[in-house]
């Protein structure tokens, strides 16, 4: 099962450290930034399903990076404001900027991890079941593409089956001939450098933007999605 992905932006260390803490205890997986800007470039990076956001930010303050995440990058992953504002006009000012939820210090973390739950939740019921996802990679069966840190990858009809096929069977082991019979859609003849060259090809594109490892080599049996 895949973890979801959490972005903490929060310039405390104490404060960043206990929601981390908690969240993966949780099962989540945290990236922890400091400041606006490195918060900013970690979107830049990574995919995220939900960004936790100070205000009070060194260099890049939380409004501003807001603003910059919903302009100049265009993303659209759910944020949870972290602040002590506590008046209406402020509260709503953000909710223009582009919030979707706010937690005012100081708070329980409990209170902010059923806030995440909620915005996962809403997430995962308007997301097309044609979709999937595993790490940064993107895989839609409509359209036949697969993104890897929102960048397209260029792939053959064989390559694009042959993730289609790993990333829909993540527990499962697919030998050279499984992949070869259900992506060619031909019989295996034995053939062992087609199966072994389209997969070198498949990491290739991917490691251009993402250091991952999303096919793991099972020596003697063949290919599964990494964990």
């Amino acid at each position: 099962m895949n973890q979801p992905s959490i972005l903490i932006i929060e310039d405390d260390e104490h404060i960043n450290n206990i929601i981390c803490d908690v969240l993966r205890k949780e099962n989540f997986s945290c990236t922890q930034a400091y400041s606006g800007s490195e918060g900013k470039m970690n979107v830049t990076l990574y995919v995220y399903e939900v960004i936790i956001l100070d205000l009070m930010l060194p260099g890049l303050s939380g409004e501003a990076f807001m603003h910059e995440l919903r302009t100049e990058l265009k993303c659209d992953t759910p944020v949870i404001v972290l602040s002590a504002k506590e008046k209406l006009d402020q509260k709503l000012n953000l909710f223009e900027l582009g919030a979707d939820d706010y937690v005012t210090k100081p708070f329980e973390v409990e209170e902010l991890l059923a806030r995440i739950n909620v915005h996962l939740k809403r997430n995962s019921k308007t997301e097309s079941v044609t979709q999937n996802r595993h790490k940064n990679l993107f895989l839609d069966s409509d359209t036949m593409s697969v993104k890897v840190n929102n960048a397209a990858l260029n792939l053959t009809r064989q390559e694009y089956k042959i993730i289609e096929l790993l990333v829909k069977n993540p527990t499962r082991v697919f030998t050279k001939q499984d992949l070869y019979e259900l992506a060619w859609e031909d019989m295996y003849i034995g053939e062992d450098k087609t199966i072994t060259v389209h997969i070198s090809n498949i990491r290739n594109k991917i490691r251009r933007h993402d250091n991952e490892a999303y096919i793991d080599t099972v020596w003697g049996i063949g290919f599964r999605l990494s964990t």
